[in-house]
């Protein structure tokens, strides 16, 4: 006789009279002891539970499981002497175990879908960077206003670790950028004996274009990023809100020094970059074409007129200024999670770059358009 059912034969049915505590620690023991009753025929079955003690899911599962394989009803609409709440077990259980599982089928968007949402994605952060700009120019105001609120020394701070230590990357770069394109440029020119005019391209291309842009996604990749970490960092670590909770306004506090070092200091690390690449092209003038220091000299004099000068320098203040705008503001968007702020410090350098490449072709354009 088994401690948790008993087979007993009343007329042409088989009764099940199920025993004691059918639970997940019994399992096993209910299963071999199921397994070991005579067999039946099926549909002359029935269970009795007026000796079940206690029930769970895992007791009715096993016992569903072995009435469905003899082919039985549902034990709890054909049980007796079963207590309503095993009752209801025993139906939830044959409820689940009889629905199908739910299929679902993934579905990758297609091409069309993908355009849209990234163009919905570009709606939403172009609302949100305008919206910050927005804030942006009400504190700028409120500062001309009262202009003793300004920060002298956490601007002279982020001037330091934007600008002056970014000048030896920024003058590596462009120098070896003006040896490529003078070795490039020089390698062609000297077919058709025009290897001296390899300063006025070195001049005219470093000085308008590249070293605006070169300078700018260093920048961009090093400042950018840094700003995006340094404030989301403080986001997490609620310092943002200690800033509030003193009655101070973050954009004051962490945005326009940044800001303000960063338009300050692009400018000068784009002269240095100019200085740099004429200096990387001169280097192989005198190596590769013969062309003596002084002669590249005055043929830049020459070729660099003061106007091209001037548009690469005054390209770097816009770009600063969006650099640190989108920088600062995916700092102050930071979610309290370490994930968020390497999401939006890797975003940051994405969107600085590409907005710098528009930002320039949008001036070669509009430049183009005048005449300069």
């Amino acid at each position: 006789m088994s401690a948790w059912v008993d087979a007993k034969t009343e007329g042409e049915l088989q009764v099940l009279y199920l025993k004691g505590d059918w639970r997940l620690p019994q399992v096993v023991s209910i299963r071999d002891a199921l397994r070991d009753l005579p067999p039946a025929p099926a549909q002359r079955r029935i269970v009795d539970g007026t000796q079940l003690h206690s029930l769970d899911t895992a007791g009715g599962l096993v016992l569903s499981r072995y009435l469905a394989e003899a082919g039985c009803p549902d034990p709890a609409s054909s049980g007796r002497g079963l207590a309503p709440g095993h009752r209801r077990l025993l139906a939830l259980v044959q409820e689940r175990m009889s629905a199908p599982p739910e299929i679902v089928r993934s579905k990758r968007p297609g091409f069309v879908n993908r355009i849209g949402a990234s163009m919905f994605e570009l709606r939403v952060v172009v609302k949100r960077h305008v919206g910050f700009v927005g804030k942006l120019a009400v504190e700028l105001a409120s500062l001309v206003r009262r202009p003793q609120r300004f920060r002298p020394k956490e601007t002279t701070a982020q001037f330091q670790a934007a600008c002056l230590e970014a000048v030896p990357i920024i003058a590596l770069v462009n120098l070896l950028i003006g040896v490529v394109i003078a070795y490039v440029l020089g390698v062609e020119a000297a077919r058709y004996g025009a290897g001296l005019f390899v300063a006025d391209g070195i001049a005219l291309g470093v000085c308008r274009e590249l070293s605006p842009i070169l300078s700018s996604v260093l920048v961009a990749g090093r400042s950018g990023a840094a700003f995006t970490a340094q404030i989301g960092t403080m986001k997490v670590e609620e310092e943002i809100d200690a800033i509030r909770t003193l009655g101070l306004s973050p954009i004051h506090v962490l945005v326009i020094p940044r800001l303000a070092a960063l338009v300050v200091g692009l400018p000068l690390l784009v002269f240095v970059g100019d200085a740099a690449g004429v200096l990387g092209g001169m280097a192989v003038g005198r190596t590769l074409l013969g062309i003596p220091p002084d002669v590249f000299v005055a043929r830049v004099h020459g070729a660099l007129q003061m106007r091209h000068f001037i548009i690469g320098l005054a390209k770097a203040p816009v770009f600063a200024a969006v650099i640190a705008v989108i920088g600062c503001r995916m700092g102050l968007e930071v979610a309290r999670d370490a994930r968020s702020a390497g999401q939006s410090t890797t975003s940051t350098v994405v969107q600085c770059i590409v907005a710098v490449i528009l930002l320039d072709a949008a001036f070669a354009i509009a430049l183009q358009q005048v005449g300069i």
